[in-house]
C-alpha cells in the first residue's frame, strides 16, 4: 500500500509540473467562484447589496475577458517561441527542464483563469443566474482578479527578460543538477543496498521482464522489497537513466518466486519515453556538457559558451566532492542497486567537451585547469576519475591542435607557472 501511494504522489508531483493542469486548476477555481456568488448573495445584508448594480460590472467583466483571451494566446507564443530558441541555441535537452518553469505555469495560469472567470460571469449575468444583488460581490471578486492579473504581468515583463536566453537556460540546468547531484549525494542507492563488484549474484536466479521499452525513470525500491517473498533478494540491473527494452530484465531475483511477485516488481519500475532527472544525477550534468558542445560546433563557434558551461560543471562536481554529509543508511536491505559511479559523472560532464573542444586551445585549457582542480577535491573517487579524464583529454588535444606552441601552453596547465 506503501508502495502504490509513493508511485501515486510521484505521479501526482509530475503532472503537477505540467502547464496544462495548473492552468485547468485555475480555471476550475474561477468557475468555482463565479458560481459561489449565486450562493452567498440570498445571505448578504441589504444595504451592502445595492451599493453596486450589473450594468457597472458587466463593461469590467466584458474587458477582462476579451484582453486575457488575447494575452493568454500571445503569451502561450511567446513561451513556444522562447523554448524553441532555447533548444536551438543550447540542447533539446533543456526544453524539458524549461517546460517545468513555476513562473510561466503561474502566470499563464492567472491569465487563463482570469479569462475563465469573466467568461463564467458574464454567462451567469445573461442567462439571469446572477440576481442583481450579486452584483457588489462579483465587483469585489474581479477586483481582487484584476489585482492578480497586474501582478501576474509585472512577473511576466521581468520574465521575459531572461526566459529563453542561453544564461537562463543554463541556469535552469545547472540548479536541476545541483538538486540532483545533492539527492545523490544523500541516497546514493536510493535507500537501496550498492550493488558494487564485490556483490556476488547467486547462481539460481528469475528474471524481471520489463514490459515497455524506454527509459528507467524511477525505482521504488522499498515496494520492491515489500513484493519480495521469505529471504529472496532482488539485484537491479538497470538503473533511472538506463535505457531497457521490453522483455529485457529489470532485475533479477534469488529464491523462488511466482508470477503476481515478478508483476508487482515489475510495477515498481516507472518507464518513459526521456530520460529525467528525478533519480538520474547525469542528466542535468549532460543537458549542461549539451550546451556546450552545441556552442563548439562550427556553426555556432561559441568557446565562451563552452568555457562558461566548463566552469558551471566544475562546481557542480566540486560541491558534490566537498558535500560531507553522511549518506542515509539503506532502508530496503534485500535490493541491490548499481550506483553511477565517479567516473560515470565526469565523462557525463567532460567527455563530450574533451573531444569536441580538442582544436580550440582556449576550452581544452580551461577543461584541463577544472578536471586538474577537481583532481584536488576532498572525494578521492572523483580524484581519480577527474586525472583520468585530464590525461585523456590532453591526448586529444595533442592530436586536434597544430602549433606546437599550443600544445605546450597546454602541458603547462597545473604546474607553478600557470596563471
Amino acid at each position: 500500500m506503501m508502495g502504490i501511494l509513493r508511485r501515486l504522489l510521484v505521479g501526482l508531483r509530475r503532472q503537477f509540473r505540467r502547464l496544462g493542469l495548473r492552468v485547468a486548476l485555475y480555471a476550475a477555481l474561477a468557475v468555482a467562484v463565479a458560481l459561489a456568488g449565486a450562493l452567498i448573495a440570498p445571505v448578504m445584508p441589504a444595504a451592502f447589496t445595492g451599493l453596486i448594480k450589473p450594468e457597472a460590472v458587466m463593461p469590467v467583466l466584458d474587458i477582462l475577458a476579451s484582453s486575457m483571451l488575447a494575452v493568454s494566446t500571445f503569451s502561450l507564443g511567446v513561451m513556444v517561441s522562447a523554448q524553441n530558441g532555447a533548444s536551438d541555441r543550447a540542447t533539446p535537452r533543456i526544453h524539458r527542464l524549461m517546460l517545468a518553469d513555476r513562473t510561466t505555469q503561474s502566470v499563464l495560469a492567472a491569465f487563463v483563469g482570469a479569462f475563465v472567470y469573466a467568461l463564467t460571469a458574464i454567462l451567469m449575468f445573461r442567462t439571469g443566474l446572477y440576481p442583481d444583488e450579486v452584483a457588489v460581490l462579483v465587483m469585489g471578486v474581479t477586483i481582487a482578479v484584476v489585482v492578480l492579473v497586474v501582478v501576474a504581468m509585472l512577473r511576466w515583463i521581468e520574465h521575459l527578460s531572461w526566459l529563453g536566453s542561453l544564461d537562463e537556460s543554463m541556469r535552469i540546468a545547472t540548479e536541476d543538477a545541483r538538486t540532483s547531484l545533492a539527492n545523490h549525494a544523500r541516497q546514493p542507492a536510493l535507500r537501496a543496498v550498492p550493488l558494487t563488484d564485490d556483490v556476488v549474484l547467486p547462481g539460481s536466479v528469475t528474471p524481471v521482464p520489463a514490459r515497455d521499452s524506454g527509459y528507467v525513470q524511477f525505482i521504488d525500491v522499498a515496494a520492491i522489497e515489500a513484493c519480495l517473498p521469505g529471504v529472496s533478494r532482488a539485484y537491479v540491473t538497470r538503473a533511472p537513466g538506463r535505457h531497457v527494452l521490453a522483455g529485457q530484465p529489470l532485475a533479477l531475483v534469488s529464491g523462488q518466486i511466482g508470477d503476481a511477485a515478478l508483476r508487482g516488481i515489475a510495477d515498481c519500475f516507472v518507464t518513459g519515453q526521456i530520460r529525467t532527472s528525478e533519480q538520474d544525477p547525469e542528466f542535468g550534468i549532460m543537458t549542461l556538457s549539451e550546451t556546450a558542445s552545441r556552442a563548439l560546433s562550427p556553426g555556432v563557434n561559441d568557446p565562451g559558451t563552452a568555457i562558461e558551461a566548463i566552469e558551471r560543471l566544475q562546481t557542480l562536481l566540486w560541491d558534490y566532492a566537498r558535500d560531507d554529509a553522511p549518506a542515509k543508511p539503506p532502508r530496503a536491505t534485500r535490493v541491490f542497486l548499481p550506483v553511477p559511479g565517479a567516473d560515470r559523472l565526469i565523462e557525463a560532464a567532460f567527455g563530450a567537451i574533451a573531444r569536441d573542444g580538442a582544436g580550440v586551445i582556449e576550452v581544452a585549457m580551461e577543461l584541463r585547469r577544472a578536471l586538474l582542480t577537481l583532481a584536488q577535491s576532498p572525494n578521492v573517487a572523483i580524484n581519480e576519475a577527474a586525472r583520468a579524464l585530464s590525461d585523456h583529454a590532453l591526448d586529444h588535444a595533442e592530436a586536434a591542435l597544430v602549433l606546437e606552441t599550443e600544445k605546450e601552453r597546454l602541458r603547462s596547465v597545473g604546474k607553478k607557472t600557470d596563471a
